[in-house]
């Protein structure tokens, strides 16, 4: 049975966020919980925090036992841009655009 939980609107850029959702995808639950703990980025809070709410939806809402659970797919897809301005020269401007992601963490217990 498959499991999900997803966090929308979270300000950082998906690019700094996939590595670490790379990194956990395919490892059993209790290893990722610790490689995203032991990880300094800014993206592993508000991945930890998706892996959680994953655990406890499997746990509360679907009845599975936490220690069979296994990351099946943890994806950053790309969420809205603010855009923002910057004075450049000769009274022109550049837009910035603040990025944002959606990150979707998929739990198994590998039974069908």
């Amino acid at each position: 049975m498959e499991v999900t939980a997803t966090t929308k609107f979270v300000r950082i850029s998906p690019r700094k966020a996939r590595d670490l959702a790379r990194a956990i995808s395919g490892k059993p639950v209790s290893e990722a919980l610790m490689l995203v703990a032991s990880s300094r980025r800014k993206a592993a809070v508000e991945i930890g925090k998706t892996l959680k709410s994953a655990v406890a939806n499997a746990e509360n809402n679907s009845g599975l036992a936490v220690e069979k659970l296994v990351v099946r797919e943890a994806v950053v897809e790309d969420g809205p841009r603010l855009k923002r301005w910057r004075p450049r020269a000769r009274g022109m401007a550049s837009v910035i655009l603040k990025r944002m992601s959606h990150i979707r963490i998929t739990l198994t217990d590998g039974a069908e």
